[in-house]
């Protein structure tokens, strides 16, 4: 069967058009022929950020505000080179997802329901050919991959070459390539190459941001809703591969959700759930048990979009942290009402909420 081309989606028209004189520069795509089939050409413009040192609070009025998970600095490196890199990495990711997407699959299991495919693996292959070219001196956390470079490195990138490989499976959106790299710790820059449509329908989407940059979709800015109220919210959530005690609190969760807000949805693809929360299109999400390359990118998309990020418990996030709760700030006081207790009550339950997957020696500031 014929490869399908990899393509990118007008901009949504929900939003309107946003000069951007000063921010980031989309990229134009070039026709390359590769046996007849279109691919992304090599970036033609610059994206034109300047070194980001400070961030940008939510200036939503009467929001409070929680603390910040993006980097207050990009290090030596300026955020306009890290975040081309991020884009290439994540878009040469997508070219190999975009190959597979109507193939059959040739699928294997990491455990009893948790799938991968050689579509992950080759994907990620990619990814890290870009990386390592431009930074060969970072260190990168993979998820089928593990952990490769230099631990002490300020830099870590983390990938995930398929976020909802279960749905690509079985070639149902969504599912997307994650791409996100922290600076001692903290997200800098990112990018989500979400697929959208269907079979023989497919297309993709661009989210893209940088610390105290702002997020993109498409190029265009976008913005988390301002709903502020969880009875007019539409609500994602996850559910991880153990069925434990976390688990079952979120069953209740999501059917106490479902039943006071305009809904909760499952989608499983945690990194397309927060963006669609940057896009505004729906209110929050959260989940237990993430993993770093689930959430490095996502949170900046969701912080730069105006939103909020913390723990379960409504304490203060990181991404090597085992809860999530990201918003769009202003119903976010309000849904730790419940699900801050009911975190608090798995922790006294001696449930293990210590950071997890963060690589040994890996420098951070907090």
């Amino acid at each position: 069967m014929a490869s399908v081309p990899l393509r990118f989606s007008c901009t949504p028209k929900s939003f309107p058009p946003f000069s951007r004189s000063n921010q980031c520069v989309p990229m134009r795509l070039r026709e390359n022929s590769v046996q007849g089939n279109r691919r992304i050409g090599l970036f033609d413009a610059k994206l034109r950020t300047s070194l980001t040192t400070k961030a940008v609070l939510s200036g939503i009025p009467g929001q409070r505000q929680y603390p910040r998970v993006g980097a207050l600095s990009t290090g030596p490196i300026p955020s306009s080179q890290l975040i081309e890199v991020v884009e290439k990495a994540a878009k040469t990711g997508a070219e190999v997802v975009m190959d597979a997407v109507n193939n059959p699959r040739n699928i294997s299991y990491k455990g009893l329901t948790d799938l991968v495919t050689d579509t992950d693996k080759m994907s990620e292959a990619a990814i890290l050919d870009v990386v390592r070219k431009s930074f060969g001196d970072h260190l990168i956390l993979g998820e089928e991959g593990g952990i490769i470079g230099d631990t002490l490195s300020d830099y870590l990138w983390c990938i995930d070459p398929l976020d909802g490989t279960t749905n690509f499976a079985h070639g149902y959106p969504s599912f997307a390539v994650s791409v996100g790299v922290l600076f001692q710790g903290k997200p800098v820059a990112a990018t989500v190459v979400e697929f959208v449509g269907g079979p023989m329908a497919w297309n993709t989407r661009m989210f893209s941001a940088t610390s105290g940059g702002g997020a993109f979709c498409n190029g265009q800015k976008i913005h988390v809703s301002q709903t502020d109220q969880v009875e007019k919210s539409l609500l994602v959530t996850g559910f991880g591969y153990d069925h434990d005690d976390a688990w079952a609190t979120n069953i209740e969760l999501f059917k106490e959700y479902t039943d006071i807000s305009r809904g909760v949805r499952r989608l499983g693809a945690a990194s397309v759930d927060m963006c669609h929360v940057a896009l505004g299109i729906v209110e929050a999400y959260w989940e237990y048990r993430l993993k770093p390359w689930d959430m490095a990118a996502g949170v900046l998309m969701v912080e730069e979009a105006g939103g909020a990020v913390t723990c379960m418990d409504g304490g203060k996030f990181c991404v090597f942290d085992r809860s999530l709760l990201v918003s769009n700030g202003v119903i976010h006081a309000k849904l730790l009402e419940r699900i801050g207790p009911a975190t608090e009550k798995l922790k006294s339950k001696g449930i293990d909420f210590s950071p997890w997957n963060k690589p040994e020696n890996y420098h951070t500031d907090f």
